[in-house]
């Protein structure tokens, strides 16, 4: 059986998608960009502010589902610009510090709503 996770306190889907799914004690989150919750528009420009914003919709969307960063298992990002992988690891480190999950960060084209981060996640709760 899956439930669908879905809180106020991150951005609606902007698409056909949940905001996560759980199935078992597997929490599977959909990626996040830096949008506002409130407003559905980007907090700004800026690389470190969407990076924070997208952090703290996945904790909303954690915390819904009764989780935190520290069941987080793997995580991808998703950047648009690889020259600032630095900014968005140094945002990224005071999320999930020493004991960070497993990641990939993967290079893109494009993100939805011109984004320049996304970040998904797999939790274990």
């Amino acid at each position: 059986m899956k439930t669908v996770i879905s809180t106020s306190k991150a951005p609606a889907a902007i698409g056909p998608y949940s905001q996560a799914i759980r199935k078992g004690d597997t929490l599977y989150l959909s990626g996040q960009i830096g949008m506002v919750p409130a407003t559905g528009e980007l907090v700004s420009d800026d690389v470190k502010e969407q990076t924070a914003q997208a952090l703290a919709n996945m904790k909303a969307i954690l915390a819904e589902a009764g989780a935190t960063p520290a069941d987080v298992t793997k995580v991808t990002v998703f950047i648009v610009d690889m020259a600032e992988f630095q900014i968005v690891n140094g945002v990224y480190s005071e999320t999930f510090g020493a004991d960070a999950p497993a990641r990939s960060c993967v290079a893109v084209a494009a993100l939805p709503k011109g984004a320049r981060v996304e970040i998904e996640a797999i939790a274990v709760l």
